[in-house]
């Protein structure tokens, strides 16, 4: 089926490009040094220590992407592959009817289409700044809408797809469907238990590692997902 074709090339890339634009924020922010004497020299804020966040929390995704030169990467990465959500969304949804075989209203497609706007809107907006306690709201608000949304689309894909896997059985793979519905599981479980130190102030290592690897969670859907549906 070409949707599948599409669906499978979309997720992979829904993957790579994020991993890479962080990384390499990362990598640039960490070894500022190298980019001395140059046009691209880093921004004094966006500098950072060794660190490997994912483990010791050293830094924010926000901190080593907020910048120059590393705002260059980061902004257009998370732009074009927002848009590649949207897309991905709207064929997932129009394969879904296909293989039930009648048109309906999906709701993970509306909630999907309005993460990916959300991480848009972020990304525009990360690293302007304006002294208004209203404009801070609305940047976390955005943050925050978005990982709901895209939790809540996740969610909604992988019942709709369990339910359905008596009838879809001949195109995807069983084990990364249960790969799916532990992940999305395991997404929504920590996301309730890390509330309460979210929304508190200090904990600052915690909340940056925290960051790093919800993210890498939360767009690790898209890789299983080009695992999950069969070459046709």
């Amino acid at each position: 089926m070409e949707f599948i074709t599409q669906i499978r090339k979309l997720s992979l890339w829904i993957f790579i490009i994020p991993v890479v634009a962080i990384n390499l924020c990362l990598f640039i922010s960490v070894n500022y040094h190298i980019f001395e004497n140059t046009f691209l020299v880093v921004d004094h804020i966006g500098r950072s220590k060794p660190t490997f966040p994912y483990l010791d929390g050293g830094v924010s995704i926000s901190r080593t992407a907020r910048t120059y030169p590393t705002y260059l990467i980061f902004k257009p990465s998370m732009i074009f592959a927002s848009c590649l959500l949207i897309l991905y969304w709207i064929k997932t949804n129009k394969l879904i009817n296909n293989l039930q075989q009648f048109e309906n209203k999906n709701l993970f497609k509306t909630f999907g289409i309005l993460s990916a706007i959300f991480l848009i809107i972020h990304s525009i907006f990360l690293g302007v700044k304006f002294d208004y306690d209203l404009y801070k709201f609305f940047r976390r608000f955005v943050l925050l809408a978005f990982i709901i949304f895209e939790i809540v689309a996740q969610s909604l894909l992988v019942i709709r797809l369990f339910k359905l896997k008596s009838v879809i059985k001949s195109y995807f793979n069983n084990y990364v469907l249960i790969l799916k519905i532990i992940l999305v599981s395991i997404l929504i479980i920590v996301a309730i238990l890390s509330l309460p130190i979210v929304v508190t102030s200090g904990n600052v290592h915690f909340k940056h590692a925290l960051e790093w690897n919800y993210f890498i969670g939360v767009i690790s859907f898209y890789l299983l997902t080009y695992l999950f549906w069969k070459k046709v």
